[in-house]
C-alpha cells in the first residue's frame, strides 16, 4: 500500500521537472524558426526585386513607395538587354570556360585527393600543409603574377587564358581528401586482392564511392567559374571574348542614365541557368560536406 501511494507522486514530480525542458525547447525552437525566416527574407528580398525589376518599365522601377507587383508588367527589358549586348556570345564563352575550368578543377581534386589519402610518398604530410596554407592566400594577390606569365605566354584574349590559372584550387581536393578518408578500407582492400591498380581502384570504387561529395564540389565549382567577372576582365579585351558577368556591367557603363530595368533583366540571363542546377542538386552539396566533415 505504501508503494502504491508514492507513485502517483513521483510522476507528479517527473512532469513539474520536464515542464522547464519543454518550455525552453520549445523557445529555442521558436528562434530558430525565426532565424530562417531572417534568413530567407535577406537572401530572398534582392532576388525578389531583381526579378520584378526586369518587368517593369524605367518611370516605376524609380517609383517610391516602390511597388511589389509590377503594374505593367513589360518583356521589353529583355529584348533591350539582349540586344545591347552579344550575350549569345557571352553564353558561348561562359559555357566554355565553366565547363572547361571545373572540370580540370574536378579532375585535379579527384587524382589529388586520391593520392594524398591512398598513396605513400616522401614528405606527403608536409605537401598537404603547403596544400593547406594556399587556402589562406587571397585570390586577388595571384592576380598579377597569373597575368604576367599569361600574357608571356601570349595567351591574352584566349580561352586558355581564362581557364588555366583557376584550373585548379586547394579547397577541391581539401574536401575530398576529407571525404575519402571515410570510405570503407574493407572494399579498397578487396580490390587490391582481386588484382586492381590505383587507376582502376579510383575510377570504379572510389569514384562512384565519393559521388556526393564529387558533385557538390563540382557544382561549388560550376558556381564560382559561371560567375567569375574579375580574372577575365583583366585577361580579355574584345566583346568576342567577354563573359555573362561582364556583359551585364557593360549594361551599366554603355547607358548614360542606368536602365536597371535592362540590367536585371540581363542579371537574369547570368543567374537563372545555374539557378536551375544549382537547386537540381543541392541535396549532394549537404550530403557531401556534412559527410566529408565526419571524419578528419
Amino acid at each position: 500500500m505504501a508503494v502504491r501511494a508514492e507513485q502517483p507522486q513521483i510522476q507528479q514530480s517527473n512532469t513539474t521537472a520536464s515542464a522547464p525542458y519543454v518550455s525552453g525547447n520549445w523557445l529555442w525552437t521558436a528562434l530558430g524558426y525565426l532565424s530562417m525566416i531572417f534568413c530567407i527574407v535577406l537572401i530572398g528580398l534582392p532576388v525578389y526585386w531583381m526579378v520584378i525589376g526586369a518587368f517593369k518599365n524605367t518611370v516605376e522601377v524609380y517609383k517610391i513607395p516602390p511597388t511589389w507587383i509590377p503594374q505593367q508588367p513589360t518583356v521589353t527589358n529583355f529584348i533591350t538587354a539582349w540586344q545591347s549586348a552579344p550575350f549569345g556570345r557571352y553564353y558561348i564563352n561562359t559555357l566554355l570556360t565553366t565547363i572547361l575550368g571545373s572540370g580540370f578543377e574536378i579532375l585535379f581534386a579527384v587524382t589529388s585527393a586520391y593520392a594524398f589519402v591512398f598513396l605513400r610518398f616522401p614528405k606527403r604530410d608536409w605537401v598537404f600543409i603547403v596544400l593547406l596554407a594556399a587556402l589562406m592566400v587571397p585570390g586577388q594577390v595571384t592576380i598579377l603574377p597569373n597575368y604576367l606569365t599569361i600574357a608571356k605566354l601570349g595567351w591574352i584574349n584566349t580561352y586558355q587564358g581564362i581557364v588555366v590559372p583557376g584550373a585548379s584550387v586547394a579547397y577541391g581536393t581539401f574536401l575530398l581528401r576529407q571525404y575519402y578518408k571515410t570510405l570503407p578500407i574493407e572494399v579498397l582492400d578487396a580490390a587490391k586482392v582481386d588484382g586492381a591498380d590505383h587507376l582502376r581502384t579510383l575510377w570504379s570504387i572510389v569514384t562512384p564511392l565519393a559521388k556526393p561529395a564529387i558533385i557538390s564540389f563540382g557544382l561549388l565549382s560550376v558556381v564560382a567559374k559561371w560567375n567569375d567577372f574579375l580574372w577575365p576582365l583583366i585577361v580579355t579585351n574584345t566583346k568576342e571574348m567577354r563573359v555573362l558577368p561582364i556583359g551585364v556591367y557593360w549594361l551599366m557603363v554603355e547607358e548614360g542614365t542606368i536602365d536597371w530595368g535592362v540590367v536585371m533583366s540581363g542579371a537574369l540571363f547570368v543567374v537563372l541557368p545555374v539557378a536551375l542546377v544549382f537547386l537540381y542538386a543541392q541535396r549532394y552539396i549537404v550530403e557531401g560536406i556534412a559527410a566529408g566533415a565526419v571524419k578528419g
